[in-house]
């Protein structure tokens, strides 16, 4: 049997959906009885998502690490959400040269940078360091050409349209 090339997918742009697509491809993923983590470098507080991976033990774990909102112009805050970061960045190391799991979700890692939370050299690191047989997700807006360059697969989110345009607030079940 052949052994399975691992893929490093980047779901990015400014439309909704970026999330979404992970979560799909997850429970695609669990669903052939691989294990799945998803680490979430921004959200801090319980989703949906969170609630249904727990309906999905063994093999599906969703870990909110980061601290939630990030006010930029509050240097206190950006170092506190610089050092879970970081620790997340470990965290996704550990998880990634673990052997435990198929397929290893980065949500809103590419915020992360974005907001200067993480370098861009140690996320490089990072997917360098991705073994062969492993699936690698890396979700956020405005993805840099590096990152788009070493993944197998980019899928851009575009805004069309959106409720928010409409004055209708985010939703339970839609956007968290």
């Amino acid at each position: 049997m052949e052994k399975e090339k691992g893929l490093v997918l980047v779901f990015t742009g400014n439309g909704k959906g970026k999330t979404t697509a992970a979560l799909g491809l997850a429970l695609r993923s669990w669903g052939h009885g691989r294990n799945v983590l998803m680490l979430q470098f921004i959200k801090g507080r319980q989703c949906g998502e969170h609630l249904a991976a727990q309906c999905m033990q063994p093999g599906f774990e969703i870990r909110p690490l980061g601290l939630g909102f990030i006010n930029l112009h509050n240097p206190v805050d950006v170092a506190r959400q610089q050092q879970a970061a970081r620790q997340a960045l470990q965290q996704a190391e550990d998880a990634m040269l673990s052997g435990q799991y198929q397929l290893l979700i980065l949500d809103e890692i590419l915020y992360a940078l974005k907001y200067g939370l993480l370098e861009l050299p140690a996320v490089l690191t990072l997917m360098d360091k991705r073994p062969e047989a492993l699936h690698l997700v890396l979700t956020g807006r405005d993805a840099p050409p590096e990152i788009m360059n070493r993944a197998h697969l980019v899928t851009e989110m575009k805004e069309i349209k959106h409720p928010y345009q409409q004055g209708i607030p985010a939703q339970k079940g839609i956007e968290y």
